[in-house]
């Protein structure tokens, strides 16, 4: 199972951005108003220059309480780990869990192509798992 294929299952291909140079504030309102849990950060919306969580919010929050009065850049993740369409879905799984990261940009030709969070690896892999149970128990079950 290669990337492409979640990116494909996925209701919505729309990844949200949000500039460096940004309010914490803002953040958290896109956070909020789109459900997600990390933003991308793109000066231009194609490229990836950082990306940023809740978690970042919250570490900021605890050692600094004006964390709300910084722009984006002051506490997002600068070094991104990227996958592309074709990176397998049992790598980036390794990848995740070694480097304890939850959402994962997808860049295809230098551009934003999607990003993949931990809740749609699980979503994929309880899929699978339930379809090889019917299977197996259509085979079980064969008259």
């Amino acid at each position: 199972m290669r990337i492409s294929d979640i990116l494909d299952a996925k209701p919505s291909h729309e990844v949200i951005t949000i500039t460096p140079d940004a309010g914490v504030s803002e953040l958290i309102a896109l956070l909020s108003e789109h459900n997600v849990g990390a933003l991308i950060v793109s000066a231009d919306g194609s490229g990836v220059d950082g990306i940023v969580s809740e978690r970042d919010v919250v570490r900021h929050l605890h050692s600094d309480g004006t964390v709300i009065n910084n722009t984006v850049s002051a506490i997002m993740t600068a070094v991104v780990e990227t996958c592309d369409m074709d990176t397998s879905l049992d790598e980036l799984m390794k990848t995740m869990t070694e480097r304890r990261i939850r959402h994962v940009p997808v860049v295809h030709d230098g551009k934003l192509a999607g990003i993949i969070s931990i809740g749609d690896v699980v979503k994929h892999k309880i899929g699978q798992l339930e379809f090889e149970r019917d299977q197996l128990d259509n085979y079980v079950h064969q008259t």
